[in-house]
């Protein structure tokens, strides 16, 4: 099998990217932070502080999380609930930052990832896919942007949802974010020694993803 494992900060473009490429490919996509942000969106449900591990602990064993495919898609089920239209929002962007440094949540995942890449040619794009999840990927990639141009992205991406919200105070939240998910204490972002990096603040989605598949083939021709 082979797998791309993409890390980088929130709003770098990961999953547009890598779902491209996937598609380009002939490699099924996986997009982990959607797992994570399905399991946020239970903790906010069902009211669970994101601060509280002992409590995030006892929930984790009411949730099932699961992957299907429909028309080439990737759709996150939550109890057996297609979640994909709940889990973009910026509350649910936090909640999964909170909950993402502990243990028992990576956990719980993990084996679903793992066996994914094990029978399958996946992309996979995360925090630690690199790093932590598949340290044997056959390449990894490192995918970042300025923090401006995340939060312009991020801001177009609420505005057509009909989100209302305030460029300043995202940019605010995801160098919040990047500063958490890079200090937390289990599995921190950070790029793999052996990962190559990609600036995608001037790219156009065409050319990240090129970007992308290039960096693969090389890896694949042994170049």
């Amino acid at each position: 099998m082979h797998n791309i494992a993409i890390d980088g900060p929130a709003g770098a473009g990961k999953s547009t990217i890598a779902k491209i490429a996937a598609k380009k490919l002939g490699f099924i996509y996986v997009d982990t932070g959607a797992m994570y942000r399905a399991m946020a969106l239970y903790f906010i449900r069902n009211k669970i502080n994101g601060k509280d591990e002992a409590a995030i602990s006892g929930a984790c064993g009411k949730i099932d999380i699961s992957i299907e495919y429909q028309n080439g898609e990737q759709v996150v089920l939550l109890n057996g609930e297609n979640v994909n239209a709940f889990i973009r929002t910026e509350q649910v962007s936090m909640m999964t930052s909170d909950i993402s440094k502990y243990a028992v949540v990576r956990s719980k995942l993990l084996d679903i990832q793992r066996n994914l890449a094990d029978t399958k040619d996946v992309i996979m794009d995360g925090r630690d896919i690199g790093t932590c999840v598949l340290p044997n990927a056959d390449t990894k990639i490192y995918l970042t942007a300025s923090t401006s141009e995340r939060a312009r992205r991020r801001y177009k991406e609420q505005t057509k949802r009909g989100i209302s919200c305030d460029i300043e105070q995202i940019k605010r939240d995801i160098a919040a974010r990047d500063e958490q998910d890079m200090n937390r204490e289990i599995a921190p972002l950070k790029q793999a020694e052996d990962a190559v990096l990609v600036d995608s603040s001037n790219l156009t989605i065409d050319e990240a993803v090129d970007a992308v598949i290039n960096i693969y083939k090389k890896g694949a021709n042994g170049c």
